[in-house]
């Protein structure tokens, strides 16, 4: 099976299953804070949805990104949140429930937004005479049946049987990591020979555009007034895109091997500063254990 049949076949399989997860998480809790106070949830979705692309396409720009790379790191942003940011939110002891609010009120969006704003970017940096094009309709169908409905579909299960849906989240997110992986080797070796040229061209713009993407959801949040766990939610929540998601338009449906390359160094790399949030947060825990060692 090549890259794009591993596209086309998995890649949905896995993108079904850690929305189906991402279902399984959900209480009602996570919805209050949309009715308390709605302004804290709608401007993180506006960044995400608005703001990031358009960070993005000044930064491809200022790093001279060659165009068919380039469309590759737009297409992740506009791919926003996911199950990644709610773990990355927990573990640096953010907000998480403001997490997986911001992460299902952008994730009914994004079917609709994503599909607009990557013929825009196809249109833009490609021109209208590429061969590259993107069938709008039918890709706001897909991304419904494998990133909308599995989250339902997940939400039902968590309200009809909760008390199993811990096993069934483990189970879940296991298969979608597995399916991940293997998408990612055929990613990687049908761009074997060009990955290491990709990631010279793609590396310091995705590296720069992290960065300000989450210092600028952090300073927002400031501007706001909001904790310091919703500061750092916000700088996740903007910071950290979903990989799968991108993958799905890049790699299953305009089946562009330059472009899935593009986004899955984006995908890895957006994870550097994240873990570095990660060890940051927990440094006193991890300190102390140290010395117990030794």
């Amino acid at each position: 099976m090549g890259s794009s049949g591993i596209g086309q076949v998995l890649l949905p399989v896995a993108l079904f299953s850690i929305m189906f997860g991402v279902g399984m998480s959900l209480h009602l809790k996570a919805f209050s804070l949309l009715w308390q106070r709605p302004v804290i949830v709608g401007v993180a979705v506006i960044t995400q949805l608005l703001f990031l692309p358009i960070l993005a396409l000044l930064v491809v720009s200022l790093f001279q990104v060659p165009a068919v790379l380039a469309v590759g790191i737009l297409v992740l942003s506009f791919a926003p949140g996911g199950a990644t940011s709610n773990m990355i939110t927990y573990l640096c002891k953010g907000d998480t429930v403001l997490s997986v609010c911001i992460t299902a009120i952008s994730g009914l969006i994004t079917p609709f937004t994503m599909p607009i704003f990557t013929m825009l970017a196809i249109s833009y940096l490609l021109g209208d005479s590429t061969a590259v094009s993107l069938p709008v309709v039918e890709t706001v169908a897909k991304l419904l049946l494998i990133a909308v409905v599995p989250v339902f579909l997940g939400a039902l299960v968590h309200n009809k049987w909760p008390h199993i849906c811990q096993k069934l989240e483990i189970i879940t997110k296991a298969l979608a990591c597995l399916f991940l992986i293997v998408v990612v080797i055929g990613i990687v070796k049908a761009n074997l020979a060009t990955l290491p040229s990709y990631l010279v061209q793609v590396a310091p713009a995705v590296l720069c555009l992290v960065t300000m993407a989450m210092l600028s959801g952090y300073l927002i949040a400031k501007l706001m007034g909001l904790t310091s766990e919703q500061k750092l939610t916000y700088a996740i929540e903007i910071g950290i895109q979903n990989a799968a998601v991108a993958l799905i338009i890049t790699s299953a449906i305009l089946q562009n091997d330059e472009m899935s390359a593009s986004a899955l160094i984006y995908g890895v790399l957006m994870n550097i500063p994240a873990f570095m949030l990660i060890i940051w947060r927990n440094w006193p825990i991890l300190s102390r254990r140290a010395r117990t060692v030794v």
